[in-house]
């Protein structure tokens, strides 16, 4: 510190001395962080001096000390409290003032642009955080927000960047080499991931969460048996790893059993945070299902639920006025005015419906013809409404779908177009058609409809009470806060019902139907009909679908890659003393249902 012991002056000394006499700036700031070890305008100086001197792994050390600083200033604590309870206005309130006086405080810089992102504002995110890295270009944390920005705006290549950039600095770098895998397995990638995967296994034999990716990754392959062995390995380097514990689960082969469940009760009662203990309580719900203590089983289900309720609040009412408004908007005359209009291609089949619909498994049917080719699904569609509501995030009267009233047949053509190039990226093969798996896509026929009018569009539906048990039993890594709920869950059924009754009075049969049960027990009869909706051509490769090897990604991911079976059929009724809730809320749904499958012997 200078002689007059004043922090301010002291700082502005060392900014003075950046420009003519960098090596001495870098001894003011150390000079300073002896006394003031958490002072990250100290640190901020230091890097900038040190990057002058060409010192670049040092500056990028005091770049990364600043950022680590913030958990020692007052008030960056109380904007990020505010930030992660959602308080997002108050956050931005006491953030504000700070960068109208410290223009350089990336902290800061990267909170707003948390801020942004969480009001789905990307494309400003995009640029906070852009900003911080031109101020801390070797900020890892900085460029990992990127890469996640870019994800969710589509920009996958953009994203790999990023993370290489790096690597490119810290080759050994945990995160940036994990999210590199992740991101080229949703490219479609699975190869490359895994290899990337394989190469981190020496220098990291016991991360439980590298194991955790690997085994992921092994499963979308196909590779059931190796891994399910990297998930174990995973709880060998973590016993109380609930994600490890439910990823067994989700195998959906068996491959938890009666010598697991100690381990995971003893995990469950170790378990201090919810989401360990939810994951655990849906492994538990699977594993004492598979044993047959159904008591026992659903008990743990409905902990799980409660918990991850809690985490994703949902409105079955607000769901309901939604559908509502969707109903009111895409009239007969509103479509007739818009005929015509839109991209004209004809690429895209679009398999909606609720999540474990049977949809994974007519995905798997249709990637086996020759002409089409599976993807997954595919953030595309929900992207481009972002998208629209972020360029009218400043009217607070814009609301989905009213907003696409105002879209001409240029802009609607545009749309369809570049829904059509970013579902390139997914793409690996020339086959003419391909396939959008987003079961939630059903909220957003309407949309699909304008933009592409060509398109084919399939809807998965199950047994309502079949349909919505399995979602209860499933945890999703993101999204379907409808399905934590049985009551939610029967709502939310008919509200699907509800929309493409409309959308089939409208469209006068434009929307193929797949009636789960119908496929299990004529299976070459209903792929026969759903080729000739498609009007593609019937090739015997379709009826062999579970010799297909391509990468799966879904829950479904082993079950579609064994021939059709009956086993899954009625598996509701073993729960049927607790589901009161949903048989209420889904009413006449349940006997309104072709075929009344429900009687079907479970076994």
């Amino acid at each position: 510190m200078n002689e007059a012991g004043s922090l301010e002056q002291a700082l502005r000394e060392s900014a003075a001395l950046l420009e003519r006499d960098p090596d001495a700036a870098a001894g003011q700031a150390r000079a300073i962080l002896q006394s003031r070890p958490f002072e990250a305008r100290a640190h901020r100086l230091l890097g900038r001096a040190l990057r002058r001197l060409g010192r670049e792994a040092e500056a990028d050390a005091a770049d990364a000390a600043a950022l680590d600083s913030a958990a020692h200033d007052p008030l960056l604590r109380e904007a990020g409290l505010a930030l992660a309870s959602g308080r997002f206005q108050e956050a931005e309130r006491l953030l504000r003032p700070r960068l109208h006086a410290r223009d350089d405080d990336v902290a800061a810089i990267l909170m707003l642009g948390e801020i942004a992102l969480a009001l789905g504002l990307a494309g400003e995110a995009e640029k906070l955080v852009r900003r911080a890295i031109g101020l801390a270009p070797g900020c890892a944390e900085a460029r990992l927000r990127l890469a996640t920005i870019l994800v969710q705006q589509n920009e996958i290549a953009q994203s790999i960047e990023a993370l290489d950039a790096i690597l490119a600095r810290q080759p050994d770098h945990f995160d940036a080499r994990l999210a590199k895998a992740a991101t080229l397995g949703q490219l479609g990638h699975y190869g490359e991931a895994a290899a990337l995967l394989e190469a981190m296994l020496p220098a990291f034999p016991d991360r439980a969460a590298l194991w955790l990716a690997y085994g992921n990754v092994l499963k979308t392959l196909g590779r059931a048996v190796e891994s399910v062995a990297a998930y174990r390995r995973a709880i060998a380097g973590d016993p109380g790893a609930g994600e490890a514990y439910w990823s067994l689960a989700n195998v959906k082969t068996g491959a938890l059993d009666g010598s697991d469940l100690p381990a995971m009760e003893s995990a469950l009662r170790a378990a201090r945070d919810d989401m360990q203990k939810l994951l655990l309580h849906f492994a538990l719900g699977t594993a004492l299902e598979e044993a047959g203590d159904y008591s026992a089983s659903f008990a743990h289900y409905a902990e799980g639920n409660r918990l991850r309720r809690a985490q994703l609040p949902w409105s079955a009412e607000a769901s309901q006025e939604e559908i509502g408004r969707t109903k009111v908007l895409f009239t007969a005359a509103f479509m007739a005015e818009r005929e015509g209009q839109g991209c004209d291609a004809p690429d895209p089949i679009f398999i909606l419906g609720l999540p474990r619909a049977g949809s994974t498994l007519i995905e798997q049917i249709l990637a086996s013809h020759s002409m089409v080719e599976g993807t997954s699904e595919l953030p595309v569609v929900p992207m481009l409404i972002q998208k629209l509501l972020g360029e009218s995030w400043r009217d607070p009267g814009a609301r989905y779908p009213e907003l696409l009233t105002g879209l001409g047949p240029a802009r609607l053509r545009a749309l369809g177009q570049e829904c059509i190039e970013a579902s390139r990226l997914y793409r690996h093969t020339d086959r003419p058609f391909y396939i959008d798996k987003l079961p939630n896509n059903w909220l957003n026929i309407g949309f699909i409809r304008l933009i592409l009018p060509k398109a084919r569009i399939i809807d998965a539906r199950r047994h309502p009470l079949d349909c919505c048990v399995s979602n209860f039993k499933q945890y999703f890594a993101r999204g379907q806060a409808f399905s934590y709920g049985l009551r939610d869950l029967g709502l939310y059924y008919r509200d699907y019902l509800d929309l493409l009754d409309h959308f089939d009075d409208l469209a006068g049969g434009r929307v193929h139907r797949v009636v789960h049960e119908q496929l299990v027990a004529e299976p070459e009869a209903e792929i026969r009909r759903l080729l000739n909706g498609l009007e593609l051509p019937f090739e015997e490769s379709s009826l062999r679908f579970h010799e297909n090897a391509r990468a799966v990604r879904t829950a479904s991911a082993e079950q579609v890659r064994r021939p059709i079976s009956r086993a899954a059929l009625g598996r509701w009724q073993n729960f049927e003393p607790w589901l009161g809730p949903l048989k209420d809320a889904l009413g006449p749904a349940i006997d309104a249902y072709p075929g009344a499958p429900g009687s079907v012997d479970p076994q």
